[in-house]
């Protein structure tokens, strides 16, 4: 079995403020790294403990560069940096994905951090008339390959999002409660680990069970965001539509 993990950093453990994901140069966002490769320690040893040998972990928060490679546990490759494809490794071959420190969609009242894409031009996406957040993009693309979404880490808002879209097979996994946008219920490093490691056996169990995400093609794309002509004085909304053909390339899925 082979096993595709794309990470993001807002939804890690012990991650509630934009400064942990957004200030590379500040100290917390180096703490939020470390948080990060925890997270990911947890569930490569779960997947490793209930027989997956092939796994991918790929570096999908803000461009990448967000590993710290002594921190990397054995049975795992890792990708990060730019590498030629914004999901390189995630193909055919793969039998399920799980999305990582993922967050809510923009507007989630109690999703921690919040957002679409960019928190800073606000965006929001419709995928065929249904507002769709970051986790659901990742999906589609996955769906080229016909491979299904296994498994979603998060807050409590983010794992709501991931069963109404993905179905209750996919197993979610709560590392935190959302009060406000930058306010989050923590739990116990030692706590949440554990959940991530007892979450990634179960999903090497549901595999079977879990559905690929498919959407009716051609996609009709919506996407809206804001732009700064003259702060603060001059900020308009954009529009953009378009009507998505080809969906073995990521990016047509975000930028269009």
């Amino acid at each position: 079995m082979k096993i595709f993990i794309c990470t993001d950093l807002e939804g890690v453990s012990g991650v509630f403020k934009f400064v942990q994901a957004r200030e590379k140069q500040n100290p917390l966002f180096r703490e939020a790294m470390e948080y990060l490769m925890g997270d990911i320690a947890a569930v490569v040893k779960g997947l490793r403990e209930a027989g997956v040998k092939d796994i991918i972990v790929l570096d999908g928060h803000n461009g990448g560069n967000n590993f710290i490679p002594h921190l990397m546990v054995s049975g795992a490759r890792y990708v990060t940096g730019a590498p030629p494809c914004r999901k390189w490794g995630l193909d055919a071959s793969c039998n399920g994905l799980i999305l990582l420190g993922y967050h809510a969609m923009w507007g989630t009242e109690d999703g921690v951090l919040y957002h679409t894409q960019s928190s800073v031009a606000e965006s929001c996406y419709w995928y065929n008339g249904v507002e769709s957040g970051e986790m659901a993009q990742a999906a589609i693309y996955a769906g080229y390959f016909n491979v299904p979404p296994i498994m979603v880490t998060g807050d409590e808002a983010t794992c709501r999002e991931a069963r109404k879209f993905f179905g209750k097979p996919c197993v979610t996994v709560a590392v935190k409660k959302g009060l406000t946008r930058e306010a989050a219920l923590l739990y116990p490093f030692e706590e949440t680990r554990q959940l991530l490691y007892e979450g990634a056996r179960q999903a090497v169990g549901v595999v079977s069970k879990c559905k690929v995400y498919k959407l009716r093609m051609p996609i009709r794309a919506k996407k809206q965001y804001f732009v700064v002509d003259n702060y603060p004085s001059q900020t308009r909304l954009v529009t953009r539509e378009s009507k998505i053909t080809d969906i073995s390339n990521y990016s047509n899925i975000v930028s269009f």
